[in-house]
């Protein structure tokens, strides 16, 4: 099955994948697209971003969707407002040669009364934040009694920012829901605890050889400093990549904050993308960013679900991630298209373990890089 319209795509999707050149399945795809197109089944996927799997579900519920009914018959829940915009963004594109089919994202740090207004009209597909979702439950202004399918997309990372009790506030409500698809990086004890209440005891599972995969274009190599010369060599880094284009990575919004105004005193063209900043803020650093009109964004791994943008050119771990899944999809903003790509570690030697941790868990080869 090495094309989408032999696993069951229909002409007019396979269109829209044709025209953003999506030609070949990924793994994930695969192995889901068959296994729940047109069928009342539970699934639990392990895929880490920048597997296909936005696909994987998107194209089976889209393919689902009856355009004649105006109620919401997908409900996807995902961690963070830019994921959120990606996915729905995503489904419009793929979208593009079917009858027409409404999505509607909704997410906290935005007016809600807008969001409600939007919810009226017609929307097949909701796109949702767990939080705002609960919001808009509670204010009876949203209507998942017609959902025939419910997926939760990067789950662990919804658990990791305290989303536990909406998500089974949310699956209680929708028990009787035909299809529940959940899809995560990793499968922790609370991740299991979820798929064994709230899923069948028959759903499908499946692993993504690739769950952890690093770009193959992108070369790893890690630096060596003391704790008060990271911002010196941050700063000698950057000036030798001339106009090159990327994104620097702080484990906390006070630590991207921090850095992005040291920066930016430096006279360094930077904008900040954490969980802090009012919602225009982080829309208004996205477009900045992508209109090349910003070099460099100082994110969070949180905030960073959802970043995709061309032709980036390195990042660098200012601070290093706990998880080799923030890892991956670090280092994953750049080498893409076939390009190649730097991701740089600046590490004291108390985070060298972090290195090697990552080599071992991801079979990656590190190069150390020696100061002048």
């Amino acid at each position: 099955m090495d094309d989408f319209k032999s696993l069951g795509i229909n002409n007019a999707l396979v269109k829209g994948l044709k025209a953003l050149e999506i030609t070949k399945p990924s793994e994930i795809q695969q192995k889901v697209i068959p296994a729940v197109l047109n069928k009342s089944v539970d699934i639990v996927g392990q895929a880490a971003t920048g597997t296909g799997k936005t696909a994987a579900y998107g194209l089976p519920i889209l393919q689902a969707i009856d355009p004649s009914k105006t109620k919401i018959q997908a409900l996807i829940l995902c961690p963070t407002r830019e994921l959120g915009q990606q996915i729905a963004k995503q489904l419009f594109k793929y979208s593009k040669f079917l009858p027409k089919i409404f999505t509607e994202c909704v997410y906290g740090g935005a007016h809600i009364n807008e969001q409600i207004r939007a919810l009226q009209r017609t929307t097949h597909i909701l796109v949702a934040t767990p939080g705002r979702l609960i919001d808009l439950i509670k204010r009876d202004a949203v209507d998942l009694k017609q959902i025939n399918t419910i997926v939760l997309d990067e789950a662990d990372e919804m658990l990791s920012m305290g989303f536990k009790q909406e998500l089974e506030e949310i699956l209680m409500q929708l028990r009787n829901v035909d299809r529940r698809w959940l899809f995560s990086a990793t499968i922790p004890d609370d991740i299991k605890q979820i798929v064994n209440t709230y899923l069948s005891p028959e759903a499908i599972k499946f692993t993504s050889a690739d769950k952890n995969k690093i770009n193959k274009n992108v070369t790893h190599q890690f630096l060596i400093c003391l704790g008060h010369e990271k911002l010196y060599i941050l700063k000698e880094f950057i000036a030798s990549q001339g106009t090159n284009r990327g994104i620097i990575f702080c484990k906390t919004k006070a630590a991207a904050q921090k850095l992005n105004d040291q920066l930016i005193a430096g006279k360094i063209n930077v904008a900040p993308i954490h969980g802090d900043l009012l919602q225009k803020d982080r829309e208004k650093a996205m477009r900045a960013f992508k209109n090349k009109t910003v070099q460099i964004l100082i994110a969070t791994d949180i905030a960073a679900r959802g970043i995709d943008v061309e032709n980036l050119s390195f990042v660098v771990h200012y601070e290093m991630p706990a998880k080799d899944a923030y890892f991956v999809h670090r280092s994953g903003r750049t080498g893409r298209g076939g390009k190649s790509g730097l991701s740089l570690s600046i590490v004291t030697s108390a985070e060298l373990k972090q290195i090697r941790f990552f080599e071992k868990s991801l079979g990656l080869n590190f190069t150390q890089l020696r100061r002048k």
